[in-house]
């Protein structure tokens, strides 16, 4: 079976959709995150849930740059 070298388009017009879709689940599991913290006793887990919440919020502010980035790409094509 011959294997196809052309490379495939790059396709960028719906980047800015689907961080903005991550950013949302991002949000979701931060909240459902501090919900459950309610049901805890275990400190060790309670900082594990903390943790966890504060890499998230270091990943919605790359998301955000990143949606910014993507819709300036977008204006200029």
């Amino acid at each position: 079976m011959a294997w196809n070298s052309k490379p495939n388009p790059d396709d960028r017009s719906d980047n800015v959709e689907k961080l903005q879709g991550m950013v949302q689940h991002t949000i979701e599991n931060m909240e459902k995150a501090e919900e459950s913290m309610a049901f805890t006793d275990s400190e060790e887990q309670l900082q594990s849930i903390k943790a966890k919440n504060e890499r998230r919020r270091e990943s919605l502010e790359a998301f955000r740059s990143e949606i910014k980035d993507e819709a300036g790409q977008n204006d200029n094509r």
